[in-house]
């Protein structure tokens, strides 16, 4: 009788000794079943955040403060307040960006591509920032391992763009608080297989019943010593913004 056959026979009985003793046999969850669960925590539908960035480019630093407005992935409104770049605004709405700065006194349109670019000068773009989208509709998603991070036990988990959908990387890898169904950690990576960024959470906080990262760094694989922290002052979840939020003549 080969190994094979023998561990599914073993397998067989414990699963009927402890059904036979009325131990309750609860299965693991699967890689769709864990990321819907973390999209429950961080997908918002709508929100205000005031948050700070901290911006490294070699010796190089710029602090940006911020107020936000998110509808979901389709909308998002993000106003500057730190001094330099007060009144400085951003808007999207689906694949549109505008921009209005105070000193040009007009509205730019931005085409739809740039949306990955970096948002003033930061390792995080438009996308990233201004949109809140659930990854369980656009990846395919599979358990390659467990590790810890910072003493807590994640699942690690890799996705795989699926076809017809708009995401802004093919491939990610993370790594999933088995608890807290937080990301610790982000690999991103392009369709050629090259690593883009790596994001790491290094604070979460328990709102409303659902843990959020308030702390975060990424590393831009890209460029040199080209590194953004991300921090949340205030956030708050679940708000009626009104009709005009998202409008044009909001940017003024």
């Amino acid at each position: 009788m080969n190994n094979i056959l023998v561990r599914l026979i073993l397998g067989l009985m414990l699963v009927v000794a402890l059904s036979l003793s009325g131990t309750e046999i609860i299965a693991a969850p699967s890689a769709a079943e864990i990321m819907e669960q973390v999209d429950e925590y961080q997908h918002l539908q709508s929100a205000k955040i005031e948050s700070k960035m901290i911006i490294t480019k070699g010796p190089r630093k710029m602090v940006k403060e911020m107020t936000s407005y998110i509808k979901g992935a389709d909308y998002g409104l993000t106003k500057f307040t730190n001094p330099r770049d007060r009144g400085s605004k951003f808007l999207k709405r689906e694949n549109n960006l505008w921009m209005f700065f105070p000193d040009a006194e007009d509205i730019v349109k931005i085409s739809g591509h740039m949306l990955e670019q970096g948002m003033m000068g930061s390792d995080f773009s438009y996308q990233d920032l201004m949109e809140s989208t659930k990854l369980a509709d656009l990846y395919q998603f599979t358990i390659i391992g467990e590790e810890k991070v910072d003493g807590r036990s994640c699942y690690v988990i890799e996705g795989i763009k699926e076809e017809g959908k708009e995401a802004s990387y093919y491939r990610r890898k993370e790594w999933v608080d088995k608890e807290r169904f937080v990301l610790w950690r982000e690999e991103l990576y392009a369709r050629s297989g090259r690593l883009l960024k790596e994001l790491q959470t290094k604070k979460v906080e328990q709102l409303e019943g659902r843990w959020y990262p308030m702390y975060q760094i990424i590393d831009n694989k890209l460029k040199k010593n080209s590194q953004t922290v991300y921090e949340i002052k205030k956030i708050e979840f679940d708000l009626e913004l009104p009709a005009n939020t998202f409008s044009l003549q909001r940017l003024r």
